[in-house]
């Protein structure tokens, strides 16, 4: 006997943009499940910017509002899970999870985000999310006027490099070995008052993840308060490419306007889909997605 449970839609990820999705479609009386393994990926993140009637709030303290709000509606269900399978199935998708539990649903959701590939310097994990940062819009007010720098090079750092100089003016580009620059670029940091140092990188002094020196390969060192940086990524979740779902050049989840992927049926929100890294990012085109899923459902049903 089949002992599978159906709902209208699943959703792999229960962080900002998925609970978005989940409200949107509890909302509309659909029967859906999200599925949550409970490791967001600003969790070491003090504090939570730039997110209006939240700002300054927790990661934490967010998620727990937004879930707590959505257990008030009872076509929404919470597993604490991780999904390591989902295949078609008919006119379903068949979601397996790593506790050997099978779910199935007519559309699905990713929410699964991206996974930040570490650089080889010591102490920068510690300090991710906390001084070592991505975002001056979320970050950027709370490191105003201190003694900052990036960790980038060629077009990605001379980009940085004029975005943060809003924030601060002691600002240091470190290339983390030989420069990439066009000499025009060089030429457009340094007129506006950006350092540049070639030297390679080996350590972040840091307390309980406040940086306070970058040391290099060369024994020297300077004091730090923040440190931008540009890291590459993967998904955080394969599982969408395996059913066909495209990926960018940049190597995000391919979406239109309304958060669906290149395969029928599933869409997907939040970080693993754009650059613009933020809660009120996820928020917004989570709810897109649940909205656009909900509609995608009615218009099947008058087909």
């Amino acid at each position: 006997m089949d002992s599978t449970m159906y709902y209208d839609a699943i959703i792999v990820g229960g962080s900002n943009a998925g609970l978005s999705a989940g409200l949107a479609l509890g909302r509309a009386l659909r029967k859906v499940l999200i599925i949550d393994s409970n490791l967001p990926c600003n969790r070491q993140t003090p504090y939570s910017h730039n997110f209006l009637t939240r700002d300054g709030d927790t990661p934490e303290k967010i998620l727990t509002v937004a879930r707590t709000q959505l257990e008030t509606y009872t076509t929404v269900s919470f597993i604490t899970d991780l999904v390591t399978r989902a295949t078609k199935d008919g006119n379903y998708f068949r979601v397996d999870t790593k506790s050997g539990k099978s779910y199935a649903a007519k559309k699905i959701i990713f929410a699964t985000g991206i996974k930040d590939i570490m650089p080889a310097i010591k102490g920068f994990d510690k300090c991710w999310g906390i001084s070592a940062i991505h975002c001056p819009y979320c970050h950027g007010y709370e490191f105003k006027g201190e003694k900052t720098g990036i960790l980038a090079n060629g077009d990605s750092g001379f980009d940085t490099g004029k975005l943060i100089s809003n924030w601060t003016k002691d600002l240091t580009l470190y290339t983390n070995g030989s420069s990439t620059l066009t000499v025009e670029q060089t030429g457009a940091l340094l007129q506006h008052g950006i350092k540049i140092v070639e030297k390679e990188v080996s350590e972040l002094i840091h307390h309980h993840g406040q940086v306070q020196k970058v040391i290099f390969k060369d024994g020297s060192e300077e004091r730090l308060s923040a440190l931008y940086a540009r890291l590459g990524f993967t998904q955080h979740c394969t599982i969408p490419e395996q059913l066909g779902c495209e990926l960018t050049e940049q190597g995000y989840l391919r979406v239109d306007i309304w958060m669906k992927t290149t395969t029928p049926g599933i869409y997907a929100c939040g970080d693993n889909t754009t650059f613009m890294r933020s809660i009120a990012n996820a928020a917004y085109n989570g709810s897109v997605a649940g909205a656009a899923l909900n509609m995608e459902l009615i218009n099947e049903s008058f087909a």
